[in-house]
């Protein structure tokens, strides 16, 4: 079997969350805290380079070495092992059936053979990994697994980053399923937490919009949305004939003339707005559903002033920024201040650093 890097598997302690988007890096390590809770002991983030990472894909594997190394370092974490998270565009995943009570090898062989009809590529080049979910829903003598599948290229990359930057890829999983992780922990210890409530989650980067929409856990809907911040730091380059990066510095600190809230920021929020409607009414009309009872933003890109705002106001469903550190302990090095006006953008790295504990 060729394993996606422990992608299903448990890890060893201790373990940092490495988020690496098209923007950034982020770092997050988690430490128990006893009776079931949770302590946030580090997080940092540092920009990448433009063009290091594209669509998901590693450019420049040395780039983004260097600032995981200056993240770790900034973070002060002591951690040495991180799990990774995969784009869910490049992770073929599906659920199958095989017959209960299978021993290991043949399990092995089986999953294999099934893998081998869904999977576009000959399986000496993927990294293949399983899961036994449980009994199948209706058959007593058969269990279902879950099956994910990534070429073998894009998971070596990022090995390969970690291994540059001096620490150990312990853990390779899905950046959406590591996102729905911490936002179900976050939802737990909130009023959201109806079984039978529809909720969406749009998590917001730089070039694309990943929209997840779950009920009682269960994904029911993905997609994804070219959509993303970097439309609007492209509008502040042209306007002010702005490098990339400094556009980018400029958006974040809003330091910029007296016309860009009404000439670039508003008319990129109805954008925004406009896509987050679309995403709802093609949910709608594609799946049995027709409401959703909670939306969650998430991403760097959520926490563009005034988007929360916009999108609660079009979509007319209860919006909220999410925050995966909801009744966290805290741990001495952390700004909370800080971490109140940052923390929806550490949604996929807390997700990676919950897969310390299983």
């Amino acid at each position: 079997m060729i394993n996606l890097g422990s992608l299903f598997g448990k890890s060893s302690p201790p373990l940092a969350g490495l988020d690496i988007s098209t923007s950034g890096v982020r770092l997050v390590e988690l430490a128990d805290a006893g009776k079931g809770e949770l302590r946030l002991e580090r997080y940092a983030a540092e920009p990448l380079p433009r063009g290091a990472v594209v669509d998901g894909n590693i450019e420049n594997i040395d780039q983004v070495a260097e600032a995981v190394r200056r993240v770790w370092k900034k973070s002060g974490s002591k951690a040495k092992h991180v799990a990774l998270g995969m784009p869910p565009a490049a992770v073929i995943t599906k659920k199958i059936i095989l017959p209960a009570g299978l021993a290991e090898d043949q399990l092995e062989v089986q999953v294999e053979s099934e893998a081998s009809q869904y999977i576009p590529f000959a399986l000496d080049e993927v990294s293949l990994d399983f899961d036994v979910i449980g009994p199948a829903p209706n058959s007593a003598e058969d269990m279902e697994v879950m099956l994910a599948a990534a070429r073998r290229e894009k998971v070596e990359d990022r090995v390969a980053i970690a291994e540059a930057a001096g620490l150990t890829a312990t853990v390779m999983d899905i950046e959406s399923y590591a996102a729905r992780s911490a936002l179900e922990r976050a939802m737990e210890r909130s009023a959201n937490k109806g079984s039978e409530q529809i909720v969406a989650l749009f998590q917001m980067g730089a070039q694309a919009t990943h929209v997840s929409v779950l009920l009682g856990g269960e994904t029911v809907y993905e997609r994804e949305q070219p959509f993303g911040g970097n439309q609007l730091t492209q509008d502040i380059v042209r306007a002010y004939g702005l490098s990339f990066e400094e556009a980018e510095t400029r958006k974040k600190s809003g330091d910029l003339p007296e016309n860009y809230r009404a000439d670039l920021l508003a008319p990129f929020l109805e954008n925004a707005a406009l896509e987050v409607t679309r995403a709802i009414q093609f949910f709608y009309t594609s799946t049995p559903y027709t409401r959703i009872d909670q939306l969650y933003l998430a991403g760097g890109s959520a926490l563009v002033p005034g988007l929360l705002d916009i999108i609660a106001g079009r979509t007319r469903i209860p919006s909220a920024l999410v925050n995966p550190f909801e009744d966290m302990l805290m741990g001495a090095q952390v700004r909370e201040q800080q971490l109140r006006q940052e923390g929806a953008a550490y949604l996929v790295a807390c997700g990676l650093a919950m897969r310390r504990f299983g």
